[in-house]
């Protein structure tokens, strides 16, 4: 991939992190500005190293998410689109469908809310089936009634981004890629703004910029001059993986009904590209914001997350959840425990560590996730301030939005 070497090289556009929102952002930028010329700068040594690289590898159908949000056209825009990319650039994946389901009587009426929801969000196939339909699909799946999602699929996130990248830098020769450097400071000098990062004071010159920074997105903002009353607030979250002789229990995707008082979709079932089949993950606040270890520390993030009173506020609204993803969180049994509501013959030999996450929710200052996509913008930058789950399934929609606004907005 190109490199940029000058000490103060000159772009069209910077866009600021590498995860797959950022690599989306670059490749409908690069299309709809072919002549431009544009650099992509991670701290990280490869592309995808967090969130991006580290999620369940669903793609998502849209089912969850209000009517008419941010979140909802451009996951069901998203996925049509990554379907598509995927399909035509052999990037990794299997539309295989997934079921939602409930296993008693009392979360019907949460099952039968969502099915309303993929309605209106035009969900196609999504169809309501019974306990003999499910079993069809899923024979070692017990529940009492049912959505089949047949548009939602899997994909290797980590290959779609690379291919992304790879696709828009071929391209555009004066385009370029910059890893491991972390952008520390953003100074604006006449109608540019100068990117300063930590293996180049100098900087990287562009006339706009757009900061696609995810765990470190309110941090970049600030530094940008946005003002942010919000915070960033990680969780983890963790997963088991089956052992080979307990993968033939789950066919693809099984997804239990989503809890409405809590703000995450509850421990589910995916199987990866790879044959793999991964269970979780649970959600529980992070003492480091890129810590996926359970006892991972860093001083600052913890300060200043607990320095913040909407995180104390999501704790209190939500105490007894937390308290029982954090017991589960050390404890195999209660996530087998978890786990055995849908597939009830699950055993504790049929489980094995896996990897862990972690999820960027920017939370007001009344403990509220700010749950739909954000973007905002100053005079001449963009900033992707929130992007939590479907952003991966979105990123080629929210990309193109980016391409909107910067069709808009940007004077080259």
């Amino acid at each position: 991939m190109n490199e940029a070497n000058e000490p103060q090289a000159s772009f069209d556009v910077i866009i600021v992190g590498g995860g797959i929102v950022g690599a989306a952002t670059l490749y409908q930028l690069q299309q709809r500005f072919p002549n431009r010329s544009m650099l992509l700068i991670e701290k990280e040594k490869g592309l995808a190293e967090h969130q991006t690289g580290n999620n369940s590898g669903v793609i998502h159908s849209g089912l969850y998410y209000p009517p008419g949000s941010l979140k909802a056209k451009n996951c069901v825009e998203g996925r049509r689109a990554l379907v598509r990319f995927a399909q035509e650039h052999k990037v990794p994946h299997d539309v295989c469908g997934k079921v939602v389901v409930a296993v008693e009587e009392s979360e019907i009426p949460m099952l039968e809310k969502i099915h309303g929801i993929g309605q209106q969000n035009e969900i196609e196939g999504l169809e309501r089936i019974n306990a003999d339909q499910l079993r069809e699909i899923e024979p070692h799946c017990k529940g009492i009634d049912a959505l089949w999602v047949p548009c939602t699929g899997i994909i290797d996130y980590r290959a779609a981004t690379a291919k992304m990248v790879e696709l828009a830098l071929a391209a555009q020769p004066k385009s370029a890629l910059r890893l491991g450097e972390a952008v520390v400071d953003f100074e604006r000098e006449g109608d540019e703004t100068v990117v300063r990062t930590d293996r180049n004071a100098e900087g990287f010159r562009a006339k706009h910029v757009v900061v696609c920074g995810g765990l470190q997105a309110d941090r970049l903002a600030r530094k940008d001059g946005v003002d942010l009353k919000e915070r960033v607030v990680g969780f983890r979250g963790d997963y088991y993986e089956l052992t080979d002789q307990a993968k033939h229990k789950v066919r693809n995707l099984i997804y239990p009904v989503p809890n409405p008082d809590f703000p995450f979709l509850g421990v589910h079932f995916t199987r990866m590209t790879d044959g793999e089949v991964e269970c979780g993950p649970n959600a529980v606040f992070t003492f480091k914001r890129e810590g996926y270890g359970k006892t991972d520390f860093d001083l600052k993030d913890t300060l200043e997350a607990l320095g913040y009173a909407g995180t104390w506020r999501l704790f209190f609204q939500n105490m007894a959840f937390g308290i029982n993803e954090y017991r589960r969180a050390f404890s195999k049994r209660l996530f087998l425990k978890t786990l055995q509501r849908m597939v009830p013959d699950l055993t504790m030999d049929d489980l094995r560590p896996g990897r862990s996450g972690v999820r960027a929710l920017l939370l007001s200052q009344d403990g509220d996730t700010r749950d739909d996509f954000r973007i905002s913008y100053t005079d001449r930058n963009i900033h992707v301030l929130n992007a939590p789950s479907p952003a991966a399934t979105a990123a080629l929609a929210i990309g193109e939005h980016i391409a909107n606004l910067a069709e808009e907005r940007f004077v080259f």
